[in-house]
């Protein structure tokens, strides 16, 4: 097997990354799903920000889905409907499709890349592979709420006029909505796919596990 070509600079890494994911989970699936402008950056970032309270979708590396989200009930007891988990479910399909160690093979070949734009957020002499585990971790103990999840709709108050309200919708449980923006989305997206995504991330933490050995070469 020939070596493989050295990795290009951070700011030219965009003409690289998506032929891996090409390789990893075809054209297709790379065009539907993935944001590949910025990806390096943009997976980091998101990474690093699943834990806290935001993770901008302007900087998520998967492209938001199509469909709005879906709530039954009257406004004042609205919970999120059954239905609702359609929306995330060719996403849930594509990570479960990908060989974990492939994506980790993948994923350690262009760490440099991961490292580099992980110390360029602010964080020197410290490892990314270590905060995607550390976070994977965190979306592991995301709660599995049993039963219908209970919504309510906030007025977003704005200083410009606005011909219509913009409003969103937020957790009932002051507990569920005290979560982390990662642990969120792990619970929005229903509990048959919120399982399925941390067996896959199991897989995934696993193979970055074994391979964290590596990383310190890389770096």
């Amino acid at each position: 097997t020939p070596p493989a070509p050295p990795l290009p600079q951070l700011s030219d890494s965009d003409a690289r990354v998506p032929g891996a994911h090409n390789d990893l989970l075809g054209r297709k699936n790379v065009t539907t799903f993935l944001n590949v402008d910025g990806f390096v950056r943009r997976f980091v970032a998101t990474v690093d920000n699943l834990p806290r309270e935001h993770a901008p979708s302007r900087m998520w590396p998967v492209h938001p889905v199509g469909s709005r989200f879906a709530t039954t009930g009257s406004s004042d007891n609205a919970t999120i409907a059954l239905d609702n988990a359609q929306r995330y479910t060719p996403l849930v399909l594509l990570a479960e499709q990908v060989d974990p160690a492939a994506a980790a093979g993948v994923y350690f070949k262009l760490y440099p890349l991961f490292q580099q734009a992980f110390e360029e957020l602010g964080y020197p002499g410290k490892y990314f592979n270590d905060r995607l585990v550390a976070v994977i971790d965190h979306l592991l103990a995301a709660p599995e709420p049993q039963g219908p999840v209970r919504v309510k709709m906030v007025e977003v108050k704005s200083d410009t006029p606005m011909t219509q309200p913009w409003a969103h919708y937020e957790y009932a449980d002051p507990q569920l909505e005290a979560m982390s923006a990662g642990q969120k989305m792990m619970v929005r997206v229903g509990l048959v796919n919120e399982r399925r995504l941390k067996t896959a991330l199991k897989a995934f933490r696993a193979q970055l596990v074994a391979g964290a050995g590596a990383v310190s070469q890389k770096k």
